[in-house]
């Protein structure tokens, strides 16, 4: 129960099998109070709350769409007014499902990359760090960028340039912030298969020549040295180590959750 009395927000966190409901997940099961935020509220959203709910999590939901710099505002003022505090944000909010040639890019398909992945970071960590520093208790905020922040990929050249923009926030934001008794660090894993890693696999599957997605999928665990994608759980443990005593003097880091498969 190390979080018990703290409070959590994960953008994009409304999906079920997602990496926001894994880490939201991890962070109930050590006591802390969960927002799920999302672009909107519905069943599933709703659903993944209950859930959290019924690990003995309080939970708030709250509508969220990031590319607005007054919705994030907005996100971090009624997580305020429903637990008291925001203690840890975590940006996790991305956009990742656009994937062409770069010749064929669109832009604005380009924009709202962007707008989503790197500005959405953005807005939330501000309006995250105004609450922080108001309340004076310092605070957490994680970004979840990505392998494609260390390495480039065909077919992603929004994705790859706003996960790598973000790893520029999150050292631009850390030296600002450290004196306030704020960290903000960055986590990257490699691929998972949530609905959005899904849309990935049926993609690169075709692109890359593979007969199947099962072909695809058991190529990708003989190259990575520990067998296997990343889980959910993987990225979460990465954050609830990041959000702890333990690493209160850790900052300005991206930190590689690969198996192994990405080492810059």
């Amino acid at each position: 129960m190390k979080f018990k009395g703290k409070t959590i927000v994960v953008t994009g966190s409304g999906k079920e099998k997602g990496l926001g409901q894994g880490i939201l997940q991890r962070f109930a099961d050590e006591g802390a109070n969960c927002v799920v935020s999302d672009l909107s509220i519905g069943d599933e959203e709703e659903g993944v709350a209950e859930e959290l709910r019924a690990r003995g999590a309080k939970v708030a939901t709250i509508a969220c769409d990031v590319s607005d710099a007054q919705q994030c505002q907005a996100l971090v003022d009624q997580s305020v007014d429903a637990f008291g505090s925001v203690d840890i944000f975590v940006n996790n909010a991305g956009i990742g499902f656009m994937m062409k040639p770069l010749l064929d890019v669109d832009p604005a398909d380009w924009a709202a990359v962007i707008g989503v992945n790197l500005s959405g970071a953005f807005y939330c960590t501000q309006a995250a760090a105004k609450a922080m520093v108001k309340a004076g208790n310092g605070g957490r905020i994680i970004n979840i960028a990505s392998q494609a922040a260390k390495t480039a990929f065909p077919h992603l050249p929004a994705y790859v340039s706003s996960k790598h923009g973000m790893v520029g926030l999150t050292r631009a934001s850390a030296v600002e912030l450290g004196a306030h008794g704020i960290t903000v660090n960055a986590v990257c894993p490699n691929h998972v298969t949530t609905g959005l890693g899904a849309a990935q696999n049926e993609y690169f599957s075709k692109l890359l020549g593979f007969a199947t997605v099962e072909d695809y999928m058991t190529n990708m665990k003989a190259k990575n040295p520990m067998g296997r994608p990343g889980l959910p759980s993987d990225t979460a443990a990465a954050c609830a180590w990041l959000a702890s005593d333990d690493a209160f003097y850790v900052t300005g880091e991206a930190i590689n959750v690969s198996g192994g498969e990405e080492m810059h």
